[in-house]
């Protein structure tokens, strides 16, 4: 094993350990005309005229009905959701049972899952290798949730493309930022290596089959979190155009190219967008989205009602672009890791993060929590103190484990 293999998953430890997003919360800095977007009645939406709302018109039957089966959902409830939630474990690694069934009694909603090691340069596709067994295991989970009847969420923490070990700006170069989105654009010196990416990317999921042989629905969230600096997409390293060819060619390429047509499409930023106006500057556009979503951890990173009051105005935007544009809304990662340094919050889950999703009329189809670890946790396991403000949180009239999830394949009659 060389030098390189080890450094990559070492890199991807100390990643998951700490979470996704930098947990700042940043200021609003990026400014766009103004753009005035009226809330609309989300029961335009039907059984009959769902699909042409989404992306894919040639979606199949249960990705059309899971896309209406989430929009309506959120006007009533929210789903319930983790990170690798069958294979990350706090202070147990032999369990198969999800950490939350373990305090609930009841697996989650949504299972969410990463595209990281299956796109890795080092995945050989052998038996033997490690990272093939990742993917192996990750897929596997997939089907496994879809069969229990759960929804899967995939984000993907690509790795730059100049020497492929990390998706962290700060491992690179300012030559190197510079340059790693422009390149993997059409007519970029990386475009063709973007692509091969891609193609392993459709590969899996056109072999995500349920037990009848239909192709499994997921939510795709590619280049999240660009708002902010820390990854190599970051807003500090391509133009607003630029994110936004590079996210209408993911799309374009997975639909059209690849006949793709068991995905929904996510935009999901980090925090720092206040404004609609903001949110908006780099969109892609709504034949390419199905999904607006909002990552957040720094309203949440212990601040009390005045943080959760933030998060709930930022969501309270998210909801009402997605009504207007009768797109699914969701809090697409959250959480506070609980380590031997950070204590739990009284009331966290049950009081400031249900507040944000719920009040002002908010409409959020689903939230999801990050995996948790050996050393830390984001979701508790049964002895620990905040467990009983987990299970509170879950009991509350609007959220939903899978217990309670309406069957969201099928279209109603």
């Amino acid at each position: 094993m060389n030098k390189l293999y080890l450094l990559i998953p070492v890199l991807c430890f100390t990643f998951f350990i700490s979470g996704c997003s930098s947990g700042l919360d940043t200021p609003d800095t990026i400014v766009s005309p103004p753009v005035t977007t009226p809330v609309s009645d989300t029961d335009a939406l039907t059984t009959v005229n769902v699909k042409t709302y989404m992306v894919d018109a040639s979606a199949t039957a249960e990705t059309v009905a899971l896309f209406y089966n989430l929009k309506k959902l959120a006007k009533t409830k929210f789903a319930i959701g983790q990170q690798d939630a069958f294979n990350a474990f706090y202070n147990n690694g032999s369990s198969s049972l999800s950490d939350i069934k373990k305090t609930t009694g009841n697996d989650p909603a949504l299972l969410g899952s990463d595209f990281m090691f299956i796109t890795d340069k080092n995945n050989t596709g052998q038996n033997d290798n490690w990272f093939y067994q990742q993917e192996k295991k990750i897929t596997d989970d997939a089907k496994q949730a879809y069969a229990k009847g759960m929804i899967n969420v995939f984000c993907w923490h690509l790795r730059e493309p100049i020497k492929e070990e990390s998706f962290y700006a700060n491992d690179m170069s300012a030559a190197e930022k510079a340059t790693a989105f422009k390149s993997i654009l059409p007519g970029g010196s990386k475009h063709d290596w973007y692509k091969l990416k891609l193609d392993k990317i459709a590969s899996v999921i056109s072999n995500l089959k349920g037990s009848n042989g239909e192709l499994i629905p997921i939510i795709f969230r590619p280049f999240h979190e660009f708002d902010g600096n820390w990854f190599w997409w970051g807003a500090d390293y391509c133009s607003p155009e630029d994110y936004k060819t590079g996210f209408q060619f993911t799309v374009n390429y997975l639909k059209n190219s690849k006949g793709l047509h068991n995905v929904l499409y996510a935009f999901s930023p980090d925090n720092t967008y206040l404004t609609s106006t903001n949110y908006l500057s780099r969109y892609p556009g709504d034949a390419f989205v199905d999904v607006l979503g909002m990552d957040n951890y720094g309203d949440f990173n212990n601040q009390g009602q005045a943080g959760s009051d933030r998060a709930n105005t930022k969501l309270k935007m998210v909801s009402d672009l997605a009504k207007s544009k009768v797109k699914i809304a969701a809090l697409t990662e959250t959480g506070y890791q609980v380590t031997t340094t950070n204590t739990p919050i009284s009331g966290w889950f049950s009081n400031y993060l249900y507040n944000a999703l719920t009040a002002n009329n908010v409409e959020i189809s689903f939230v999801m929590f990050w995996n948790n670890t050996r050393d830390g946790y984001y979701v508790p396991t049964p002895s620990v103190p905040n467990a009983p403000d987990f299970t509170s949180f879950t009991s509350k009239p609007k959220s939903v484990l899978v217990n309670i999830l309406p069957k969201m394949y099928v279209l109603p009659n």
